[in-house]
């Protein structure tokens, strides 16, 4: 590292990273000598105004440098002019993969000089000299991949939304994956549609040892041997009469105790830190990761230099590195003791197709303990980097060793014969647990409202610890009280942000890079709202999906979409030639086109009756759908052509106005907010959160990307979040 370290000082070298926040952690940490830049994400895409890809040559895409990148592109090749070595260092991913190589290809016109790729999974001063130490050349087994897939979402996006529009509406689209996740929600509400809710009953007993001691609860488990289906009221208490004719009859049955070893989950991946951000944080999808690329890319903490807090946050590997390990392993040792280390290291297995070349998302250093750094944090910051740092750790360490107690409870059966419980006439079951040794548990999570849909493996783990009473076989209990209970069985529930990505992870649709696009971009086509944390299709949403399903049963199909997403990950392991794979997706697919335009049906879209009156002519108003979502249009069209944008319901705060906020958009299609009495009121925002408070979510704004036809539910790499 040295001779190096020399050269670059004595003739300098340039570095390219995709944001100002990575340049400036890594500027400090590399010199002045280091001249390093930010290129602002993807600097070429595929142009807008046409297809772009030459299908007949092997599916070349002509890319070009994109119109908000013109400036930034002219100031990196000036800067490369003045710079003896070019360093180019995106984010270790197949996105910062292909950002290096575009970049490689626009520099490489402009100079000869020799370009190469670094890459980290930390920013930290260590990992990043490491990483200068052993530059290597651009991956194109990867940058072939993600190539592969943008033209496949260009193919599927730019032939299938113009139908859209013509037979449904303007401005809408579709695509490859997000249409899937479109479907996924409409196909759950479906469900919850067709459900028949069923009635059934439950019975609880609360008894006691002796009238001194407080009561448990015991659960009525099997009648005469069978396990119990009560669906009634009147059966429910009919047995209820019959147990308290027989309340002299609780007997103690048989008492039954064991050891039970509880282990801690892995470290994050990023499909796992969205959703636990969303069930105990209330985060957003798309917020964590926002939040973590912060923490990534640097925070600076008082009179340390800026540094990076976590590893990078778009991985599916449960990989760590080795150094990890051990400093993990001191930690907990010094802090806990070594008895809260497991007997052998705690491995987790990645699923097939992970890259184990990047890590789990871990803190870059367990030593800064959140509490310690959260002064130089923001709330949310803290609260991300909380959990990340308790959850590797965790992992890191022994399983909690639990003491589970079982008793059983016969009722009506001679206590001579409580060894033949099957001739019961009722049997009780109560079960309580208690920590022998909390191993991981020490540092376990503040206890948040979890989500009605959370895995009941989750919750079991989240169960307070419930004491019984000791109890020897042939004991008789006192009924204090039985307590019938009402019950109906229940619809599978609407997805949240965190279900619907762990659908798409357990379908193998998506990535890491691809599950926050994917949410942001259904919901922003008004394919999807949210109602109360929850995703409902709407019936554009519907309308939509039912048209592809029927025309583009491929592309819609979820085993097809999973089976592309491998195939994709083949091309990024050399086993598998992306332009084959294009050319054996595209002959079937334009031959699906050209017969869907001309089977699919024209949809009429009704306006939708409110109470609001034309100020121009006294008509009704309606509520309208056009190119930039719906609006409020006069009834009385074509003679009054009086529209408004629908109002949040949300005052306007400049001062002495008295009109209301309404969503827009701009030329460019971004959402912007602004007064209902513009012009004579010019307030605009980008952001809801300023004049709505910290406890709305921000997921209504999102970052300005080209405003091609693909670039709705079926853009696959997220290319708009790197905008």
């Amino acid at each position: 590292m040295a001779s190096r370290e020399n050269k670059v000082k004595t003739e300098g070298a340039l570095v390219i990273v995709e944001s100002p926040a990575k340049a400036k952690t890594i500027n400090k940490i590399l010199g002045s000598h280091f001249q390093v830049k930010a290129s602002m994400g993807h600097v070429r895409d595929l142009p807008t105004s046409k297809f772009g890809v030459d299908v007949e040559h092997g599916f070349i895409p002509q890319y070009r440098v994109l119109v908000a990148r013109k400036k930034i592109v002219s100031e990196l090749k000036t800067a490369a002019d003045q710079c003896a070595e070019i360093f180019l260092a995106p984010d270790p991913d197949r996105e910062g993969e292909a950002i290096a190589w575009h970049l490689s290809e626009i520099l490489t016109d402009k100079s000869q000089k020799k370009i190469q790729r670094v890459s980290f999974n930390e920013i930290t001063k260590s990992a990043v000299l490491e990483a200068f130490k052993h530059p290597r050349e651009i991956n194109m087994h990867r940058v072939d991949s993600q190539q592969a897939r943008r033209i496949l979402d260009r193919m599927v996006g730019y032939k299938i939304s113009p139908l859209l529009w013509r037979k449904v509406g303007k401005g809408l689209s579709a695509g490859r994956v997000q249409s899937v996740a479109v479907r996924l929600v409409c196909d759950r509400e479906e469900e919850i549609k067709s459900f028949i809710s069923k009635e059934f009953w439950s019975i609880e007993a609360l008894l006691k040892k002796n009238p001194q001691e407080s009561v448990f609860e015991a659960k009525l488990d099997r009648i005469k041997g069978e396990k119990i289906e009560i669906p009634d009221s009147k059966k429910a208490h009919e047995i209820v009469a019959d147990l308290e004719s027989l309340k002299s009859t609780f007997f103690v049955a048989n008492v039954e105790s064991k050891d039970k070893t509880q282990k801690a989950y892995p470290p994050f991946i990023t499909s796992q830190l969205q959703q636990a951000a969303a069930n105990t944080l209330r985060f957003p999808v798309y917020k964590t990761m926002k939040i973590a690329q912060e923490l990534y890319e640097g925070i600076e903490l008082g009179d340390e230099e800026s540094v990076g807090l976590i590893t990078y946050m778009r991985t599916d590997s449960y990989h760590i590195s080795q150094e990890a390990f051990n400093e993990a392993q001191a930690y907990v040792a010094g802090r806990f003791g070594k008895e809260y280390l497991p007997e052998t290291p705690n491995v987790y297995k990645s699923k097939k197709g992970a890259q184990e070349a990047h890590e789990a998302i871990r803190p870059s250093f367990v030593q800064k303990e959140p509490d310690k750094i959260k002064g130089y944090l923001t709330g949310d910051q803290y609260k991300l980097y909380r959990l990340i740092w308790r959850r590797f750790l965790q992992s890191q360490m022994s399983p909690a060793r639990l003491k589970v107690h079982t008793v059983e409870i016969s009722v009506g059966l001679d206590p001579k014969n409580l060894d033949q419980l099957e001739k019961a006439p009722y049997l009780f079951k109560s079960s309580g647990s208690e920590v022998l040794f909390p191993g991981y548990l020490v540092l376990e999570e503040p206890k948040g409202e979890e989500e009605e849909d959370t895995d009941k493996e989750d919750k079991e783990k989240k169960e307070k610890e419930v004491i019984l009473p000791s109890f020897a076989v042939g004991e008789k209990l006192i009924l204090d009280q039985l307590k019938p209970n009402q019950h109906f069985t229940k619809p599978p529930p609407r997805y949240n942000e965190a279900s619907l990505v762990k659908a798409l992870e357990e379908r193998e649709i998506g990535r890491p890079s691809t599950y926050a696009p994917i949410i942001q971009t259904i919901l922003k086509r008004d394919y999807v709202i949210k109602d109360r944390a929850k995703l409902m299709p709407t019936e554009l949403g519907f309308t939509v999906t039912k048209i592809l399903t029927e025309h583009f049963p491929t592309i819609m199909d979820i085993e097809f979409t999973a089976k592309m997403e491998g195939d994709l990950d083949r091309v990024e392991e050399g086993e598998e030639n992306g332009a084959h794979l294009l050319e054996e997706f595209y002959k079937p697919f334009i031959q699906t086109v050209e017969k869907a335009s001309k089977n699919i049906p024209t949809v009429k879209q009704e306006p939708i009756p409110t109470d609001q009156v034309c100020e121009k002519c006294g008509s009704m108003m309606v509520i309208r759908t056009g190119r930039y979502g719906k609006f409020l249009a006069c009834s009385g069209f074509p003679k009054c052509r009086n529209i408004k944008s629908i109002d949040t319901g949300i005052a306007c705060t400049k001062p002495g106005c008295t009109g209301k906020i309404v969503k827009r958009r701009s030329k460019k299609g971004r959402t912007f907010f602004g007064c209902t009495r513009y012009p004579e009121c010019d307030f605009t925002t980008w952001d809801l959160k300023q004049i709505q408070g910290p406890e709305k979510s921000s997921e209504e704004t999102s970052s300005e990307g080209p405003q091609t036809p693909d670039q709705g539910p079926g853009t696959g790499d997220g290319i708009e979040g790197r905008l």
